[in-house]
């Protein structure tokens, strides 16, 4: 029975996305799927941990297995490895595209492995120098949860190769589900294996996790056609294997850039008071919401017709695509970011705000969601202007920029902490991601011989215009529910004033695209119509814009 239910799961899953758009939208909806239940997974380690030790010691063991697997996995292997799996298929030379991604898979097992033992070893000493702030008995529970999580990178890498060559042939389905069993396998962490084993279970939870992301996609990724036959002896003498490797480099550094941000975060987090990294990592996951949903959604979309617009020598389909994306994914993300900003009290009360997470843990949050709001629109844009220059198969270019950007965000932080405390390490944080923004943009506007920047910046402004009068209506109509309400006790008071405010901000949005004519609102609309209700009639619009017929 189970082994049919995989074969119909991979058969559903193995249709490729035709167009940006709907596999955007999969990406999106699967998101949404996941944000929920990581919602419902913060809701209920806040509710029984609080913002105090357990969580600190739980964020804070994250930080070795991240960091080994972003260095060798997260993102670098698809910066490289769907580029060149792409131009092979395009060739017309499936043995050697699938003989590519064996020979990956074989070197993530074997380095992955070797670093999670070597990690398991020495991980009193790369705690002690992470969390050098944490008491002896606190820091003891970060070596014990750490040691446990250091086999999830192993699952998460082997997950990530299939993932790479499952958005290589655009089929999404699978790989944007994957989430949402690792968000399942944390829950069932806290739920069932932390009463039975105690703080320990969290990490258990993580590994369970991080092995049914892997096993989600194994069927569609066999379905395609992918066999594991190679020795690791005939891996470095494929030329292919030797690019990919040669094109991580740059990228890992550049992630590895990420994860000192995150790991001077974590040595300065420890020093604050107790809580302080559980109420940063907690703002940030909500705040991260729309990026997830939009920024990297829209990012993985485009990036195989961005990889293929290169490899055809079409640089003005390259810019359009690119373009065209970056509107789509402000015109989201703009209008969110600014009501995350306002209902920001709201946002943290609903989704934590019970059992032990207080009221000084709340305020500590929501303070800290506004200031990493503030940069959601740079976050948004970081993902696929990166993954612009890696379908031009240059990942140097955004490794540089990350680490000016990194210098900024590293000098800020002890000039604004015993100020700010917790709050400094978000300030710091979003005036980094818009220096990076900034940065990424003139240096593609350099590399891209067609570029209009009256095309790519005119249209984001009346998107950001049309934002801001929505935010300002949205603020007026949260005063007012106030005025109306004696309180604002109950969880349900607080969500009818968010849903509220979110309904009349969002509905004025759509009411000023119309009025200044915004065409990202129109796209949505013909999309909606053609690929979701599947009205013919509609589907003639698209007639009079071919070029935005890829929605």
């Amino acid at each position: 029975m189970v082994k049919r239910w995989a074969d119909n799961f991979a058969l559903w899953s193995s249709s490729p996305s035709k167009t940006i758009g709907s596999a955007a939208l999969l990406i999106a909806l699967a998101g949404v799927a996941s944000r929920i239940l990581g919602f419902l997974r913060d809701r209920i380690l806040a509710s029984q941990f609080g913002a105090g030790d357990v969580l600190d010691a739980y964020y804070a063991a994250f930080r070795i297995p991240d960091m080994i697997y972003s260095f060798l996995v997260l993102g670098a292997l698809s910066a490289a490895f769907i580029p060149v799996f792409t131009e092979l298929w395009s060739e017309k030379k499936e043995t050697d595209a699938w003989k590519l991604a064996s020979g990956i898979l074989h070197l993530i097992i074997f380095s992955l492995g070797l670093l999670a033992l070597f990690g398991i070893v020495f991980t009193p000493w790369l705690i002690e120098a992470i969390a050098p702030g944490f008491a002896s008995d606190k820091r003891e529970m970060v070596i014990m949860l750490t040691r446990v999580m250091l086999l999830s990178p192993l699952f998460l890498g082997m997950s990530a190769v299939f993932g790479g060559v499952l958005v290589s042939f655009k089929q999404f389905a699978a790989y944007s589900f994957a989430p949402i069993f690792y968000n399942i396998g944390i829950i069932c962490g806290v739920l069932f294996l932390v009463p039975l084993f105690g703080p320990i279970g969290l990490a258990w939870g993580v590994v369970l996790g991080s092995l049914f992301h892997m096993l989600v996609q194994y069927p569609s990724v066999r379905r395609a056609g992918f066999r594991y036959r190679l020795s690791f002896a005939s891996v470095w003498k494929d030329q292919a294997v030797r690019r990919v490797m040669k094109l991580m480099i740059p990228r890992s550094l550049g992630m590895g850039v990420s994860q000192i941000s995150l790991l001077v975060m974590t040595i300065f987090a420890s020093t604050l008071a107790s809580g302080s990294l559980a109420v940063f990592t907690l703002a940030n996951n909500i705040q991260s919401v729309p990026l997830g949903l939009f920024g990297i959604a829209f990012s993985l979309a485009v990036f195989p017709s961005l990889s293929l617009f290169i490899a055809q020598k079409k640089e003005k389909d390259f810019f359009i695509a690119l373009a065209e994306t970056a509107r789509r994914i402000l015109f989201f993300v703009l209008p969110l970011s600014i009501f995350m900003i306002i209902f920001r009290a709201q946002f943290v009360r609903v989704i934590l705000g019970s059992g032990q997470f207080d009221w000084e843990d709340t305020i500590l949050t929501f303070e800290v969601l506004k200031f990493l709001s503030l940069s959601l629109f740079a976050q948004s844009l970081i993902p696929l202007f990166a993954r612009a220059f890696f379908a031009l198969q240059n990942t140097k270019t955004p490794f540089y920029i990350a680490l000016v950007s990194e210098a900024l965000h590293i000098a800020l932080i002890p000039i604004l902490l015993p100020q700010y405390a917790v709050e400094g390490l978000a300030i710091a944080f979003s005036a980094s991601s818009i220096l990076n923004v900034v940065l990424l943009y003139f240096a593609l506007r350099k590399k891209i011989s067609f570029w209009d920047d009256r095309a790519f910046l005119f249209p984001m402004l009346k998107i950001l215009l049309a934002a801001a009068l929505a935010g300002i209506i949205a603020q007026l109509s949260k005063s007012v529910f106030a005025l109306t309400t004696n309180e604002l006790d109950t969880f349900v008071e607080v969500f009818l004033q968010l849903v509220t405010g979110l309904l009349i901000g969002g509905v004025s949005f759509v009411m000023l695209c119309h009025w200044f004519r915004i065409d990202e609102l129109q796209m949505v609309k013909r999309f909606l119509l053609c690929r979701v209700l599947r009205q013919p009639e509609a589907a003639a619009l698209t007639e009079d814009h071919p070029e935005r017929g890829d929605w």
